[in-house]
């Protein structure tokens, strides 16, 4: 049978999942070729800091909202960062007709 738990979540909960899905957003972006899937393993590890921000904010400094502000301030680097990456794929699409990392090659010589 399965217990109810009404008690708070322990912080070791929190970093364990910020760990996680921290681990998996680098794993996609070593793994992956597609530029798509690269963006989104950046926005799923800075949305794993927003959870350490607010698990912290929350244990740490319960009255205060530091990590919250701290967390708006990545969320608002993060919606930056996607608009200005999904600009250069666009213009990248546009020339190379793929979103294949391996392909773009437009530094070399």
């Amino acid at each position: 049978m399965l217990e109810s738990f009404s008690g708070p979540v322990p912080l070791q909960a929190y970093l364990l999942l910020g760990a996680s899905l921290f681990c998996i957003g680098v794993w996609g972006l070593i793994n992956s070729r597609n530029a798509v899937r690269v963006l989104m393993s950046i926005e799923l590890m800075l949305n794993a800091v927003n959870i350490n921000l607010m698990a912290f904010s929350s244990f740490l400094d319960g009255d205060l909202i530091r990590g919250q502000i701290f967390a708006v301030f990545v969320i608002t680097v993060a919606a930056a960062e996607a608009a200005v990456g999904l600009a250069i794929l666009l213009s990248l699409y546009r020339n190379r007709v793929t979103v294949d990392m391996e392909r773009f090659n437009l530094l070399k010589w």
